[in-house]
């Protein structure tokens, strides 16, 4: 089957695409705007490539859908175990003890990019088992597809979703039913959904820690430079972010620290 795009159709595409989100679509992936492109003519039941795109740049809803159907977003309970010993054995101890010399009770964590839901869940799961008494804890956890945040709000997942979940917190925080998992209110009411572009700043301050992993890949450097600096100015005086394994910041011209621990890597803001 021929490529649906012509050279020109793809690069008002890929134009568009980056403007409104920082998602950079290159030849090597070039097959799979090809792929998301032809599914959105065939769900609005339309037969030209240049009639899909006026409207979308008509329309602000159909752009949202459609870098929802661009975007991919794989995730899994628990993905990269070491990223949360950290987070248990060094970010939070840390964390709390500047809470006791502001006399703050609550941790506050930005979970961007958080596609399904299995991100933010976790880290629900471990505050809920991990601060003591007195604390509390709050989680936003942001995303570009409508689809996804959807499917997190909801908090339920089949069965093969959930196998990363310890059995101490799969029997404490979800219950069974005859297809999969639901969430209990206890773990999903600390998180807030919230759709976002992280092309802009959407004002959220005084975060403890931001969690951004396998996002950054998606945007070009330019792009990525103004997503960390979002990132920095999101974050309170000393504040922890969390990009993925396969992704650095090394040779970018940032004001975070970069900071290795016994269990992974992470970078430190601190601006005290």
């Amino acid at each position: 089957m021929a490529d649906l795009l012509t050279n020109e159709q793809f690069d008002k595409f890929r134009k568009t695409i980056y403007d409104e989100s920082g998602i950079t679509f290159s030849a090597t992936n070039r097959s799979i705007l090809d792929s998301r492109l032809k599914e959105r003519l065939r769900d609005k039941k339309l037969d030209s490539v240049d009639e899909y795109y006026k409207l979308v740049i008509s329309n602000r809803e159909e752009m949202k859908v459609m870098l929802d159907s661009v975007t991919t977003n794989l995730t899994r309970f628990f993905r990269n175990q070491p990223h949360f010993d950290a987070l248990i054995n060094y970010v939070i101890p840390h964390i709390l003890e500047d809470k006791k010399k502001t006399g703050s009770h609550t941790v506050k964590i930005w979970s961007a990019g958080c596609s399904t839901g299995e991100e933010p869940y976790t880290l629900s799961m471990i505050l809920k088992d991990i601060l003591p008494p007195g604390y509390d804890f709050q989680i936003i956890a942001s995303d570009l597809s409508l689809k996804s945040l959807m499917v997190g709000k909801q908090g339920f997942y089949p069965t093969a979703r959930v196998d990363g979940i310890p059995p101490k917190y799969l029997s404490r925080f979800f219950t069974k039913t005859d297809t999969g998992y639901q969430a209990n209110k206890e773990l999903m009411s600390p998180i807030r959904f919230d759709y976002h572009n992280l092309k802009n700043d959407n004002g959220i301050r005084n975060m403890d820690i931001v969690f951004c992993r396998n996002v950054l890949i998606y945007f070009d450097e330019p792009a990525q430079f103004r997503v960390i600096n979002h990132f920095w100015n999101a974050l309170g005086p000393h504040g922890y972010l969390y990009i993925g394994h396969s992704e650095s910041l090394f040779g970018m011209n940032t004001k975070f620290k970069f900071l290795r621990t016994q269990w992974t890597t992470l970078y430190e803001k601190n601006s005290e």
